[in-house]
């Protein structure tokens, strides 16, 4: 792949040297060759000529669900790859949301396989105990031989204190990552949305953020315990945002992500019973909002996700409690993230997070794989879920108006463009 990227505008803060500053790009069989200030075309490159043009390194997503195996009515890998690439993503870590479960190596090696070739690349998580039910560790040490990136048993939180104990005890033997899921589901019973007034008006089972913020108390003191390495994923309260703080103050080594829904939308959305809005953890308040984009801000939270979950529309399209969790969100991963923090920060946070999973960083110079997201800061839209290229269209964002466009990428010498 030949191409030439004209006048395009480079957004990279890691390199002073060409941060803002607007640039020609040759790439030569998916290789940067030449970064200038101009350059002519050359015969047998394909020019790329986009309005106000900016360029960055490709973006990574830490938390992204298709479908197969098991679901590829929501969404196959090839489909879910090509959205995400032409939403400017690079690398996704793929959630363990499939049937069969991914607990073990040959499992890891089916998702990679099914992903080769592919433009964006596809990094699996294995779930944390066998087949996901809390009981027995999954086979974390082969599973991660052959490509895992870190163990979590997707939005099923693990009761058994002395199970993430023992996962936290034993990963620190291969430099492994285990996640766990934020909820006490003893306190959550058969809550379905966030616990207060919005929930109490409309008559429907709450999720108080004690669910939340106990599960992750008592997991940091485990981690306290234990040491190794904790990730938890999707917080959604301000209380969670204080005792993820105080433990990085500790000193432990933990992370967290936080939802895109998590930091535009707010429980009281919920008052139209729309199902494409029933998200877990679940939507909340102002205040947490607030706080969620103050932690982003200070980096007490290290990452959003755009906790990108495909349902069939048979799932969502039923009475509200009996509804699927879960909305599509890759392709407005940027759009939101531009709007609240402006083109810096939302970049910053979109290139962010491969290290903690142990995936290689691209590198925007010359010689480097051309691994790139091509987009326009500027501009408002509003997102039309009928024109999604997603399978399914459970979508919380669908006519909410974005700032900025993704053009694409370029990612293992293909370009994927938006049409």
């Amino acid at each position: 792949m030949n191409l030439f990227l004209k006048s395009a505008t480079l957004i990279d803060a890691s390199n002073t040297s060409l941060h803002g500053k607007k640039r020609d790009i040759l790439i030569k069989n998916g290789k940067i060759e030449k970064i200038a200030s101009r350059l002519e075309a050359v015969s047998g490159y394909k020019e790329i000529l986009l309005d106000n043009l900016h360029v960055s390194k490709g973006w990574f997503d830490s938390g992204v669900c298709f479908g197969e195996p098991g679901f590829e009515e929501r969404e196959t890998i090839a489909n879910g790859l090509h959205v995400a690439a032409a939403s400017g993503f690079a690398d996704i870590l793929l959630n363990p949301n499939t049937a069969p479960k991914p607990d073990s190596s040959s499992h890891i090696v089916f998702l990679k396989e099914r992903a080769s070739g592919q433009s964006c690349n596809l990094h699996p998580m294995g779930t944390m105990t066998a087949r996901a039910k809390g009981e027995h560790l999954a086979e974390l040490f082969d599973m991660q031989n052959v490509g895992a990136k870190a163990f979590y048993d997707f939005k099923t939180p693990i009761t058994n204190a002395n199970l993430l104990k023992i996962a936290l005890l034993y990963a620190q033997n291969f430099n492994g990552l285990v996640c766990s899921y934020p909820m006490d589901n003893h306190i959550k019973g058969k809550g379905l949305v966030n616990e207060g007034e919005v929930s109490t008006k409309l008559g429907l089972k709450g999720i108080p953020a004690l669910a939340e913020e106990l599960q992750i108390a008592r997991d940091l003191y485990i981690l306290e315990y234990t040491g190794g390495q904790l990730h938890i994923p999707t917080i959604s309260t301000a209380g969670s945002v204080k005792l993820i703080a105080a433990a990085k103050k500790k000193g432990l080594n933990v992370s967290c992500s936080v939802a895109l829904h998590h930091l535009c939308l707010t429980d009281a959305i919920l008052e139209e019973f729309d199902t494409d809005f029933k998200v877990q953890p679940p939507l909340r308040t102002p205040r947490d909002v607030k706080a969620l984009i103050k932690g982003l801000e200070n980096g007490t939270i290290d990452l959003v996700t755009s906790d990108h979950t495909p349902i069939d529309i048979e799932e969502k399209r039923i009475e509200f409690d009996n509804a699927a969790f879960g909305s599509i969100a890759l392709e407005n991963s940027f759009g939101v993230l531009n709007k609240i923090f402006g083109k810096e920060k939302a970049i910053s946070l979109l290139t962010k997070g491969r290290k903690r999973f142990n995936i290689a960083e691209p590198e925007l110079k010359e010689g480097a794989l051309a691994c790139l997201a091509l987009f326009n800061p500027e501009g408002e839209l509003t997102y039309d879920v009928a024109h999604s290229a997603s399978t399914s269209k459970n979508s919380l964002y669908k006519n909410m108006p974005m700032h900025g466009k993704v053009y694409g990428s370029i990612n293992n010498g293909r370009l994927v463009l938006n049409p």
